[in-house]
């Protein structure tokens, strides 16, 4: 049926190349053309172009080619903040703490390089190598390095660990390829040590593979629960359902998401509330319910093309419109928060025609987006036009950057947070933060100050404790802020999961305690 337009538009590009009066490139007009084509569809059908193909897999996939740092850029000097375990530059040397001066023949340092420029110079082909100059503390000249570049994994799984004697928390930020394995690994530690709840906290993680989050999502659910359904116009429906094979399913879960969470996010979180086998605690999500596939091109680049729509368990859609464009589309979440919805859960507006009800009979509702069971409001109580200022310009991870380089070899002799944040606890770190920012022309305002001291002092604490501990250091301590999570614990300790998931099912009930919490 198609086969004549298409025909038509692939006539009027060689006219173009064969007549018109002027040379022109064949090849970049078919490029312009098609992103108009695709602009008539929905937001997610994309045009992947060759050039950016590879960067686009590597998110995904969860791996690149690479020397193994994480580095920062402190006054246009590459510092090295961490060593991949096991990685090129570790083996070969490199330490945290040591600048970049120099790539192969070119000087980085002090050349205000962009840092994508950076990147495309360290990361290359596995197996290729590039040398780098190194700048240590307490040495004067550059020491040289030859590095191999190895497989570097991208991990999507950011931590793991006890919360409390009882309740493990994993955090996602994406549904590659690797995340799967990754949480079975996390599940196994976290089940090490008894944890009898596990929180899954998918806030800003946009989604990824679907496979991958109905592999996930099957952990949890007993042989038979519906995971997810999905159906096209050009796809027919397909059912998935738990295999029975999970490792999780006698393990309490709770998930927390917000404005970010899409996609594989979404899905996961509605198997979750829909089989009524767990609280979803936090802010509406994102609205994504459209499934892509990708699609090889002959003359390279892909294209993502939406191929059907995906459905909760009771049978939702949760994408939000999209006919007022792309624009608004992604505008969406600007307008929810204008309109007071991270703050007032009276704010969230939902469609009385499209509710839906989970196994238990709760009542939940599509089009737009995961309702949480229980809304948490954005918390700005100790936000301050200091603390503004000290997060917009970067100064709290300078600062925590610089001290945890200048403090290296005492801060690396603590093996855990919780001695390294009773250490930190004993230090003068506000009053030299402050000397900081002022040198940094971030002037001290001191009743803003002490409005958020608390929320500064935990927060430049933990990016300290980051560059030393990495995640495993930075999540235990900024959780004490964390008003999602606190909320997700104080309910699995009162036990309220059982209390809205089971012994009041009906909608009023439902919906009152959902707004006392």
């Amino acid at each position: 049926m198609l086969a004549p337009e298409s025909g038509k538009l692939q006539t009027i590009i060689n006219l173009i190349d064969e007549q018109y009066v002027d040379s022109v490139d064949a090849s970049k007009l078919v490029e312009s053309v098609i992103p108009e084509i695709l602009g008539d569809l929905d937001p997610h059908s994309v045009y992947i172009p060759p050039k950016d193909l590879k960067a686009a897999n590597q998110e995904l996939e969860g791996n690149f080619g690479g020397i193994g740092v994480e580095f920062s850029m402190p006054d246009d000097t590459v510092m090295v903040v961490s060593v991949v375990s096991g990685g090129p530059s570790e083996k070969v040397g490199i330490l945290p703490g040591d600048r970049i001066i120099t790539v192969n023949d070119s000087v980085i340092a002090g050349v205000e390089m962009p840092t994508n420029d950076v990147v495309g110079m360290l990361r290359g082909d596995i197996g290729t190598k590039v040398n780098v100059g190194i700048q240590r503390r307490n040495r004067k000249d550059l020491i040289d390095f030859e590095i191999t570049r190895g497989n570097i994994p991208m991990y999507s799984v950011d931590v793991a660990y006890m919360v409390t004697d009882s309740i493990g928390y994993v955090k996602i930020n994406r549904f590659a390829r690797n995340t799967y394995q990754e949480l079975l690994s996390a599940l196994a530690k976290l089940k090490a040590h008894n944890c009898s709840d596990i929180i899954v906290d998918l806030r800003g993680n946009s989604g990824g593979y679907l496979d991958i989050a109905i592999s996930m999502v099957n952990e949890f659910l007993s042989k038979d629960d519906m995971i997810v359904y999905t159906e096209g116009v050009n796809n027919p429906r397909q059912d998935v359902y738990a295999n029975g094979s999970g490792s999780c399913k006698d393990v309490g879960v709770t998930v927390l998401i917000d404005e970010f969470s899409a996609s594989a996010s979404e899905i996961f979180a509605g198997a979750m509330q829909d089989n009524d086998r767990g609280l979803v605690v936090g802010r509406r999500s994102f609205g994504k319910g459209l499934v892509q596939q990708q699609f090889s091109l002959p003359a390279g680049g892909a294209l993502r093309l939406t191929v059907a729509r995906y459905y909760t368990p009771s049978g939702r859609s949760i994408q939000k419109p999209y006919d007022n464009g792309v624009e608004d589309y992604y505008h969406d979440i600007i307008e929810r928060f204008e309109h007071g919805e991270f703050f007032e859960k009276d704010s969230i507006s939902v469609n009385d025609s499209l509710k839906y009800k989970t196994v238990g009979g709760r009542t939940v509702y599509g089009g737009g987006g995961i309702m949480p069971d229980v809304f948490v409001p954005r918390d700005t109580t100790e936000h301050s036009d200091y603390y503004y200022r000290l997060r917009e310009t970067g100064t709290i991870y300078q600062f925590a950057l610089d001290y945890a380089d200048r403090n290296r070899q005492t801060l690396s002799a603590f093996e855990n947070v919780k001695t390294l944040k009773q250490h930190l606890d004993q230090q003068p770190i506000s009053e030299l933060l402050i000397e900081f920012a002022n040198s940094k022309s971030v002037k001290y305002n001191h009743s803003d100050f002490q409005k958020s001291k608390n929320l500064i002092d935990l927060e430049t604490k933990a990016y300290i404790a980051r560059n030393i501990l990495d995640n495993e250091g930075f999540y235990p301590i900024i959780s004490k802020e964390d008003e999602v999570l606190q909320k997700a614990i104080e309910l699995i300790k009162t036990n309220s999961l059982k209390a809205v998931l089971f012994e009041n099912q009906s909608e009023e009930v439902h919906v009152e305690i959902a707004a006392e919490n």
